[in-house]
């Protein structure tokens, strides 16, 4: 994963959406992901959009968030349809860009969020968005991309809130589009992928092991990386499954720092209690600004540090790859790995890959205050919708090549 800065956002990027500057940058989007090798990118039910917009409808496109590019594979719709839509984004993505880039995605229909406070601005112009403009609006639920395509990791309820808030007072139906946006490689990748571990291998001082299979090495790397993590911060490598020790891992560091802020966790979900660690260093940071000491800084950013660790361990669920092995479970993990220990920003392109985006049915939301669906209850059937859809795509689809070419030993 890539690590962010987290504090107060310096400021408010808002979408200046230009339908022109969009249209001309088409063939730059169509030249990134041709870059990726994601040339194929097949649009499935684009008409239940197409019906929704036609009829006047403020749309809610929710989609899974599991590959960098993704958004420009989804974007191939809009680019269909003639219709561009908005983007709410991080805004440490328009922090770290230059003037011309923030120019140019705010012109496409981005505006920023702060996902670690209450952004009034930003839920203020996704409402109004719902509620008022033609154009489909876009929330990624999942918020971060943890390289898990065949697995939605939970949606968090804030995607399904605004829509709520927005239905509550719109004189137009709302709806929600949940999205599914499944990649497979159509090439064989294994050569690249061997050479992608054995970096990672000798990065970990180790000799490359050519003779073990791929899944093996790729464990064998996970477990080297966990115990290592275990000596660091538990003083000795521990005992259990590879799930049971990440879980005992992530636990221990956010029971630490919520105990040095005072913070009783207000449920399980790893990334809300991270979430809460995040905004109570925020805020301490605000406040103490112009009289905290350097070793209280010291603190503070060891502290973000470690939850950006408790994210990265998060996003290895330690029985993904373990329960089926598939090629594209394989490569994604290799694609962590290579963010993790390499450092890398993007991972390597390992080969040709074909992406389907299926659109499913609109899912109505009742005007007025009469609520029939809590956020909560709202998230988890997006959420269910996602990966049902998910799951047929993977049953369904002739898109990819045999299981076992990465099985094998090499």
């Amino acid at each position: 994963m890539n690590d962010q800065p987290y504090g107060i956002p310096p400021k408010f990027w808002p979408p200046k959406l230009t339908p022109w500057w969009f249209r001309m940058l088409a063939p730059m989007r169509r030249s990134a992901l041709k870059k990726q090798r994601m040339s194929d990118v097949e649009l499935r039910g684009t008409d239940q959009l197409a019906r929704a917009v036609d009829n006047g409808c403020g749309v809610l496109i929710t989609p899974n968030h599991s590959f960098h590019w993704d958004s420009y594979c989804l974007i191939q719709s809009a680019e269909r349809l003639r219709i561009p839509f908005y983007f709410m984004s991080a805004w440490q993505v328009f922090s770290a860009s230059r003037w011309f880039e923030c120019e140019s995605m705010q012109r496409c229909g981005c505006f920023s969020v702060d996902r670690e406070g209450t952004d009034i601005q930003s839920l203020k112009m996704a409402v109004d968005i719902l509620q008022s403009k033609k154009n489909p609006l876009v929330i990624f639920p999942e918020g971060d991309i943890y390289h898990t395509n065949d697995a939605i990791t939970p949606f968090r309820d804030g995607a399904a809130a605004i829509a709520l808030m927005a239905a509550r007072k719109s004189e137009r139906p709302i709806c929600i589009l949940p999205v599914a946006i499944k990649r497979w490689y159509i090439e064989d990748p294994t050569p690249s992928v061997l050479q992608t571990i054995a970096k990672i291998e000798q990065r970990m001082l180790w000799e490359p092991k050519p003779h073990l299979p791929i899944v093996d090495r790729v464990l064998n790397i996970a477990q080297g990386l966990i115990a290592l993590k275990e000596t660091e911060y538990l003083q000795s490598q521990q005992t259990g499954t590879l799930a049971e020790r990440i879980g005992r891992l992530t636990n221990y560091l956010l029971e630490k720092a919520e105990s040095r802020y005072g913070l009783q966790p207000k449920s399980d979900f790893v990334p809300d209690r991270i979430k809460e660690v995040r905004r109570a260093i925020i805020s301490l940071r605000e406040q103490l600004q112009t009289t905290s000491t350097a070793e209280q800084q010291e603190h503070w950013n060891r502290d973000m540090h470690t939850m950006f660790l408790a994210t990265q361990l998060f996003s290895y669920p330690g029985n993904y790859l373990l329960n089926e092995p598939s090629i594209e479970r394989i490569v994604e993990t290799v694609d962590k790995l290579e963010e993790d220990i390499m450092g890398a920003i993007y991972p390597t392109v390992h080969g040709e890959r074909r992406v389907v985006v299926q659109f499913d049915t609109p899912i109505y939301l009742p005007n007025g205050k009469e609520r029939k669906l809590s956020a909560a209850d709202l998230t988890d059937k997006i959420e269910q919708r996602v990966q049902t859809m998910i799951n047929h795509l993977n049953v369904s689809s002739e898109s990819g090549i045999q299981p076992d070419v990465l099985l094998a030993k090499r």
